[in-house]
């Protein structure tokens, strides 16, 4: 076991590879584009040797009784909050998000959060039928080695959704964290791993080929995977031969609509972070906005007004809550799509011209109005902070184009009518759909997508569920 850092430089210190070790890749700033540090590279080999740790390890860890597991869920949570800031400042530094608003300390206290949200779940035994001449139980029983491939965009948070609930059932866990940021997930398992038993949750930092080996290996049971649609497809042909369990929660493009009746200046900032939290780098952010004729124009100009309000800047500067972009591929996405958009003659409220001169992967908080609706800025996932705002004079067309793609992450509705609201969010095909809000999760309640946005679901009971297999026994 390790101690816990409680500043930057001890944590980084502790992760940091170096320049020389072997196979180590830089890692750098998104914001100032300075390096940070070093991360090793393991190949398919490291992680055999990996997995076969993880498989004598999770016997015993599997032996302890569920309330044991439990329990050492609550010192990992603590070791969390004593490293808040040093993860933080890491975090900030890596994938850019800043430390104030909901970005890095969110992320962070999050991790402590769910972490002893998920000790604190009760899934005991069910009795199915209990008649005086059959009698059947349902117990969860540990699946065995759980894969987890972690994204860039919260790749601390996402990582403890994974990590949490597969320890607490007794799976042990190899986690592979994105290659774009390494060291935020590294550092977060040395803080963890100062509390857990050696061997129970291990990181294997690489590229994509890990991921893919991963996905194929004999030695892991359960495959759990947040990213892209296209990457979920591939880790699910990979895993077929072995037949793996597997919850993937992919891309989304998720919609709001905006009813006639609904209080503008209660929803702006709602509206807002629905979109631009962690600066539109999040699977479930509103990505297209539908709005009514009659409100078209008093929203676009509330966003607008408040879209200005919010300082976008390096990351460690307290008062930005914006950041750039985490990568270069992801700023050419969004950058690509906006041109799109103005060149087939869509109004730009705000944003969308980029300085070219200032480093790092800064793209302007864009607002782009009277679009068409099949534009690829609102059909494609942006993925960044660009939100089209689409006018609509029909309801049934909104609801219609809302479940017009192949994706069913999250979608809202925002209304002063709640019974209203939720008659419209029942006719939307996505696994979450908010209302009067967007993009809200909690430790309790279960989160998934449906279509193109994958399966499986995670949070609360019904996630510990997915992590484990159910066994009846009958007589």
């Amino acid at each position: 076991m390790s101690t816990v850092p409680t500043t930057y430089t001890e944590l980084l210190s502790a992760v940091d590879a170096g320049a020389r070790a072997p196979r180590a890749v830089p890692v750098h700033d998104p914001a100032t584009e300075e390096l940070i540090g070093y991360a090793p590279q393991l190949d398919e080999d490291d992680l055999g040797r990996v997995v076969a740790t993880a498989r004598q390890a999770q016997r015993e860890w599997s032996a302890r009784s569920e309330a044991d597991r439990c329990e050492l869920l609550v010192p990992a949570a603590e070791a969390i909050e004593r490293a808040t800031e040093p993860l933080a400042e890491l975090l900030s530094r890596e994938q850019g998000k800043p430390l104030n608003g909901p970005n890095a300390r969110f992320e962070v206290g999050g991790c402590s959060a769910w972490t002893r949200a998920t000790a604190g779940f009760e899934l005991g035994e069910e009795v199915v039928v209990d008649d005086g001449q059959t009698r059947a139980t349902l117990t969860y029983r540990p699946i065995g080695v759980v894969g987890a491939i972690s994204p860039w965009n919260w790749p601390m948070m996402i990582s403890i959704w994974q990590i949490a609930p597969s320890l607490r059932m007794g799976n042990t866990v190899v986690i592979k964290p994105s290659e774009h940021t390494p060291l935020s997930v590294l550092a977060l398992v040395y803080v963890l791993n100062s509390v857990l038993p050696e061997g129970v949750l291990q990181v294997v930092p690489g590229g994509p080929q890990l991921g893919a080996a991963i996905s194929r290996h004999e030695g892991i049971d359960k495959i759990m995977f947040t990213g892209s649609t296209a990457t979920g497809r591939k880790i699910v042909e990979a895993s077929a031969p072995t037949l793996k369990r597997l919850t993937m929660e992919l891309g989304g493009n998720d919609a709001g609509i905006v009813l006639e009746d609904a209080d503008l200046e209660a929803i702006a900032e709602g509206l807002f972070w629905g979109a631009f939290i962690n600066t539109g780098q999040t699977c479930a952010a509103l990505k297209r906005l539908y709005v009514p004729d009659a409100l078209y124009e008093p929203v676009c100009r509330a966003l607008t007004e408040f879209a200005r309000s919010q300082p976008m800047g390096i990351g460690l500067e307290e008062q930005n809550v914006l950041g750039p972009l985490q990568n270069s591929a992801q700023y050419d996405v969004v950058d690509r799509l906006v041109r799109a958009a103005v060149e087939d003659g869509a109004r730009v409220l705000l944003g969308g011209n980029p300085d070219a001169e200032r480093p790092g992967f800064f793209y302007p908080t864009t607002l782009v109005a009277d679009i068409d609706p099949e534009n690829p800025l609102v059909v494609q996932e942006q993925f960044g902070p660009a939100l089209p705002i689409i006018r609509y004079s029909d309801l049934e067309w909104a609801i219609e184009q809302a479940n017009a793609l192949d994706v069913g992450l999250g979608a809202s509705v925002w209304s002063s009518d709640p019974a209203r609201a939720r008659e419209v969010a029942a006719r939307i095909e996505a696994g979450t759909v908010w209302i009067n809000g967007h993009g809200g999760i909690d430790p309790r309640i279960p989160f998934g997508g449906i279509k193109s946005s994958g399966f499986g679901v995670e949070f609360g009971v019904e996630g510990l569920k997915h992590v484990a297999v159910p066994q009846v026994i009958n007589g």
